[in-house]
């Protein structure tokens, strides 16, 4: 069965446009001083500096795939000690360089005090074996203007969350302002409302965050793979319910709902854990480094240079059944397919879209998985989405290898989110386009998506909808 669609995919949520705030020297004052310098990285300059060089050339031999154009928003970052985390946290340099960005809102989560909401200190500068970091003029403002923000002196005094992060970012930007926010648990679209109008275009945000804590290897591997899946997929809700996936999960939902607001494409750099650099494998802490980007505003033209015919989505259905079998360790029957693997080479192939793979058995769903964001080639896409459709569908069990002659695959490729600005209910209802327009669904931490096709089941708008709000855990008539 060949089913294959170029979809057309539309965010539900508001879109705000806030003034920029420039950037000014701190003045004299108190100085935080380091918590873990000597204990979890060196506290001589030069031992540091050397340590994070070596880490960076090592982090430079990594193989990544960046998009062609877009300018660098945001990180997430580790934060543990340099010989376990360093490597990944060293990825950073492949997309920072010196004068970047004047000032960086950096978010890490509070693992000394305990308090809700936000700790902003009201120190002059941060200091590291490298040097001094200024705070910007914004970290008072924080404060004085949100009841969300206060001053920590205890959280000063005991926090790493911050520090181990600052070293990296001052080898690579050299000079800039710091907004440093301690999180404990949060009010996170509100913390984000607060965040927000502090954005700048030479603005960076950082998110500090380890992943799991202290399980076996394998089992890190995969709990990591997951949460990384649902860090770059924008699935809040998932990571806000989930234990033991980021220590630093406040910042990252504050940075996911940032991201949602503006558009930002999130792009995995570099994951390892402790097992992998300086550790054993018996109790192991995952990290990741993920790096946001703000691409160019697509026109009607550049959201349509290519329309995928029907040769070219038979190709991508053989790519995801060929992936499929050659998991299971089926043979291909066909001699010609089995000798022949397609390279898929070709530019249309290799553009960066957002895809689905649905599979099918006897007409009955047996899997759907995909990915909204552009942040995979069409090629890759359908490879790891056919593989996470057939074994790791949570509503499924996994595909059993006498299931295949009786699975039927369809893809969708979609065009580039875009806000759908609307007055009120009836006007959204009657701006969406039956059989044409997929819906993302977005409000605070929920969140939930609709494909096109599935108006083929919902053809009335106002039922399309209803059914989405439930799928996204609120009221048919949010």
């Amino acid at each position: 069965m060949i089913c294959f669609r170029r979809q057309t995919i539309i965010i539900v949520t508001a879109v705000f446009i806030l003034a920029s705030i420039l950037p000014f020297p701190a003045p004299a004052g108190d100085v935080r001083l380091p918590a873990v310098a000597g204990l979890w990285y060196p506290d001589s300059k030069s031992e540091l500096a050397q340590m994070i060089d070596q880490l960076t050339a090592r982090a430079q031999k990594t193989e990544l795939h960046l998009p062609p154009s877009g300018k660098l928003r945001a990180l997430i970052l580790p934060h543990a000690g340099f010989v376990y985390s360093g490597w990944t946290a060293a990825h950073a340099a492949r997309v920072l360089s010196p004068g970047q960005f004047q000032k960086v809102i950096l978010l890490g989560p509070d693992h000394r005090v305990g308090f809700t909401n936000g700790a902003v200190s009201d120190v002059a500068a941060y200091q590291t074996p490298l040097g001094l970091i200024p705070l910007h003029k914004d970290a008072r403002r924080l404060r004085s203007e949100s009841r969300l923000f206060e001053s920590s002196a205890a959280s000063d005094r005991r926090e790493h969350s911050l520090e181990a992060v600052l070293p990296f970012l001052q080898v690579y930007l050299k000079e800039f302002t710091l907004i440093p926010i301690v999180l404990g648990p949060s009010n996170i679209p509100a913390i984000a409302d607060a965040v927000d109008p502090l954005i700048d275009s030479r603005s960076l945000v950082v998110a500090s965050s380890d992943l799991s804590h202290f399980l076996p290897y394998p089992q890190a591997k995969k709990r990591d793979s997951q949460t990384i899946r649902w860090i770059v997929n924008f699935k809040s809700q998932e990571i806000f319910k989930r234990d033991n996936i980021a220590c630093g999960r406040n910042p990252i939902l504050v940075l996911l709902d940032l991201a949602r607001r503006r558009h930002w494409t999130p792009v995995l750099l570099h994951y390892s854990n402790s097992g992998d650099t300086g550790g054993g494998r018996s109790r192991v802490v995952g990290y990741a480094s993920i790096a946001f980007f703000e691409g160019e505003p697509m026109t009607e033209k550049s959201q349509n240079d290519h329309h995928f015919n029907e040769s070219e989505g038979r190709r991508l259905i053989e790519l995801a059944r060929r992936t499929i079998m050659a998991r299971l360790g089926i043979k291909s029957q066909d001699p010609a397919s089995a000798s022949q693997q397609d390279p898929l080479s070709e530019p249309c192939f290799q553009h960066h879209c957002g895809t689905f793979v649905t599979l099918k058995k006897n007409g009955a769903l047996r899997g759907c998985i995909g990915n909204l964001v552009a942040n995979k080639s069409v090629a890759e896409g359908i490879r790891d989405n056919a593989l996470s459709a057939a074994f790791r569908d949570p509503r499924f069990p996994p595909l059993a290898a006498e299931e295949v002659e009786q699975l039927q695959i369809s893809i969708s490729i979609l065009t580039q989110p875009k806000p759908l600005q609307y007055k009120d209910a009836q006007d959204l209802l009657a701006k969406l386009r039956v059989n044409v327009d997929g819906v993302i669904l977005r409000r605070g931490t929920a969140g939930a998506t609709f494909l096109p096709q599935v108006w083929e089941q919902l053809p009335d708008p106002n039922d399309f909808l209803s059914h989405l709000c439930l799928k996204a855990g609120l009221k048919a008539n949010t």
